[in-house]
């Protein structure tokens, strides 16, 4: 069993063990080893986000990749994505990213693609993980490396994004967006600029601390006031730390989450005729009325589990080439093998440029009352063994009956267990959901 690689990859505090000095120089050991039979000195891909700690991390992983036998090749600040798609067209051995998404500065992470732009197997994290707690020398001084980033490799990813659209197809649109101060800071306007749009941005002056700070995909009501004070707005566009998911504000200042985005991208596909197999891949958080609407619409929705990891895994075991998550998560698996926030919005603001409406008359759904809560906790046992706690959850299934629904998780990236409550009625959610909070405040509760 894996105990340092999560969901999406190895999480922590930064400095601290998994992410100090002699275990990222461990895991780069591990992985110039066993990328081997990739190529006998195999390339590694490092790209990072904003966060103060990446520099330091990357020194680390680099010079225990090049101890290992491999060379790794920096390419700067880049979205997450970025180093997946440039791990598949250079046929790098792998790729890694260096963030830890939508957490707060003081945290970071490493996620590792292989050479096809996937996330590693279970099993090869397991391989890679048991040989760097074997290497791992707590004493051993880190050789210091030369690690110059890689414009030619960002102007790569820059290429990839503008092909979705082509130059000026959003000629005279106003689009706002909110980089979160994270790493679409640069590359993000850049892109947006170079398919015509007239870009007003916010929240791109990072100082290493400032990552997801009441800004970006996190808390995107600055970006709708700015899209509703601005007459001439089409839309506004906000990303998380890492740029792998984006948020949408329409032309009068209203949230549109992930399931919203997913369900326009589906509808406008099928009427084009390019839905593959009329399907769409969502997790257990999507919100129960867009399922029924899609239903109603001739498409089917299949879930996952919550991580785009196993929304790709049903994607590609059911031949679906668009799946997604609640958080503005979009995988488009007919160019891309992650998410990306930077081409769904782009291929969101085309899709509303091209509309004969503007973006806040364009229908979605109706969505069923829903409500999540986080509560802290000092440790994750299987919820089964929690005997107050089922026993509420067998009360309260029973008191929704088929009105609604209950999902109950863990957080795979942090020490939260989260409660997510769906019904006809608000208030009755909200006190079934809280009710379940405190049984589990009382049981597990940090």
């Amino acid at each position: 069993m894996r105990t340092l690689f999560g969901t999406d990859g190895i999480r922590g505090r930064a400095d601290e063990f998994p992410l100090d000095d002699p275990t990222m120089f461990a895991l780069g050991q591990a992985l110039g080893h066993r990328l081997q039979a990739h190529s006998a000195n195999p390339l590694l891909l490092l790209g990072m986000d904003t966060r103060q700690s990446g520099p330091r991390i990357a020194r680390a992983l680099a010079a225990g990749i090049t101890a290992g036998g491999g060379w790794a090749r920096l390419i700067g600040v880049v979205p997450t994505p970025a180093v997946a798609y440039l791990s598949r067209i250079i046929d790098a051995a792998a790729g890694i990213s260096i963030s830890a998404s939508h957490n707060p500065f003081e945290d970071n992470g490493v996620k590792v693609f292989g050479h096809d732009g996937m996330k590693l197997s279970d099993a090869l994290e397991k391989e890679i993980e048991d040989e760097l707690l074997a290497l791992r020398d707590e004493g051993a001084e880190v050789p210091a490396v030369d690690l110059p980033s890689s414009p030619d490799l960002v102007r790569l990813y820059e290429d990839f994004l503008c092909e979705a659209l082509g130059e000026h197809m959003l000629e005279g649109r106003v689009v706002w967006l909110d980089a979160g101060n994270g790493a679409a800071f640069e590359i993000a306007p850049r892109v947006f600029r170079r398919v015509g749009a007239d870009v007003r941005v916010m929240n791109a002056e990072p100082d290493g601390r400032n990552i997801n700070l009441n800004s970006g995909a996190l808390h995107p009501e600055g970006l709708a006031a700015a899209v509703r004070a601005d007459d001439e707005a089409a839309l506004g566009v906000a990303f998380d730390g890492d740029a792998d998911r984006a948020i949408f504000v329409d032309d009068k200042g209203n949230i549109r989450n992930g399931d919203e985005i997913l369900y326009l991208w589906a509808t406008t596909a099928e009427r084009n005729g390019t839905l593959e197999g009329n399907t769409v891949v969502a997790t257990v958080m999507s919100n129960l009325g867009f399922e029924k609407k899609l239903a109603a619409d001739g498409i089917r929705l299949l879930r996952a589990p919550v991580g785009d990891k196993y929304v790709l895994e049903m994607m590609i075991a059911n031949g679906a080439l668009l799946g997604g998550e609640q958080s503005g998560h979009v995988i488009d698996l007919a160019v891309h093998t992650t998410g990306d926030g930077v081409h769904t919005g782009l291929v969101i603001s085309d899709l509303v440029s091209s509309a004969d409406r503007p973006f806040s008359q364009l229908e979605t759904f109706e969505p069923m009352p829903q409500v999540l809560i986080n509560q802290r906790v000092r440790a994750k046992p299987s919820l089964h063994t929690l005997p107050g706690y089922t026993r509420l959850l067998a009360e309260s299934e029973d008191e929704l009956g088929d009105r609604g629904r209950i999902l109950v998780r863990y957080s795979g990236t942090e020490n939260l267990v989260r409660v997510m409550v769906e019904g006809e009625s608000q208030a009755s959610i909200t006190r079934v959901a809280e009710r379940l909070r405190q049984s589990l405040e009382q049981a597990i509760g940090e």
